[in-house]
């Protein structure tokens, strides 16, 4: 075995051990349509590819308006929130990881959502991975868009998804109650042919009998 080996022998181990302790990780993407006059979480997750290596994060957050055409920069997080733009002054707060500075979900939430809202969202996660000899700076950003709108409203693809549920249900129903016809009718079938041989063999033997009764007296 060489020192390679043995160097990366306990630290793969670290890695099984810890993927089995910890949740996973998934990145999952924000909603995108805000109801006007309630609350509404700004999603953003960016999960560390090394879950063995300890690390510290913080998240800032912009927003740039529909007649913008710069970020500004409206929230930062960084072991305690701070909200920078007027707009959101007492309305954003940190819907993310909590007691820990590990950070790996960065959502924070709008509280009283109004028009002026609408518009594309940035989220950027700062993460510095703490390996034993040195630290490594990296950085993930996405962007959102949110559309702000009177109710909320149903996709195409929802209720497409719910009409087809109904219809395959109300088709196995029918396909379900034709089978039990078809059943009944067969067995039904089964059971007069079965009648009608019963009585032919009955009416069989009764006329051999019957023969041999008289075959009988014939020979006496």
């Amino acid at each position: 075995m060489s020192f390679i080996d043995l160097y990366w022998q306990p630290r793969i181990s670290s890695s099984t051990d810890t993927s089995l302790c910890r949740g996973a990780c998934v990145e999952v993407d924000s909603d995108t349509e805000a109801v006007a006059n309630e609350g509404f979480k700004l999603g953003c997750i960016s999960c560390k590819m090394r879950g063995e290596v300890p690390a510290m994060a913080s998240v800032d957050w912009y927003f740039k308006a529909l007649d913008e055409s710069n970020f500004s920069h409206i929230y930062t997080y960084d072991n305690g929130s701070n909200t920078t733009d007027p707009r959101f002054i007492g309305r954003l707060r940190w819907n993310g990881s909590k007691q820990t500075r590990d950070l790996q979900d960065g959502s924070i939430y709008i509280l009283n959502v109004t028009y002026n809202d609408t518009g594309t969202y940035q989220c950027i996660f700062n993460r510095i991975l703490m390996y034993p000899n040195y630290q490594f700076q990296t950085n993930a950003r996405k962007n959102i868009t949110i559309n702000v709108v009177p109710r909320l409203t149903r996709g195409m693809a929802s209720i497409l998804s719910e009409v087809m549920m109904y219809v395959s249900i109300i088709g196995l129903q029918f396909w379900l109650v034709v089978e039990m016809i078809y059943c009944y009718r067969k067995i039904s079938a089964a059971g007069e042919e079965a009648l009608r041989e019963s009585a032919a063999e009955y009416l069989a033997i009764a006329s051999e009998s019957k023969d041999n009764c008289a075959g009988e007296q014939v020979a006496e």
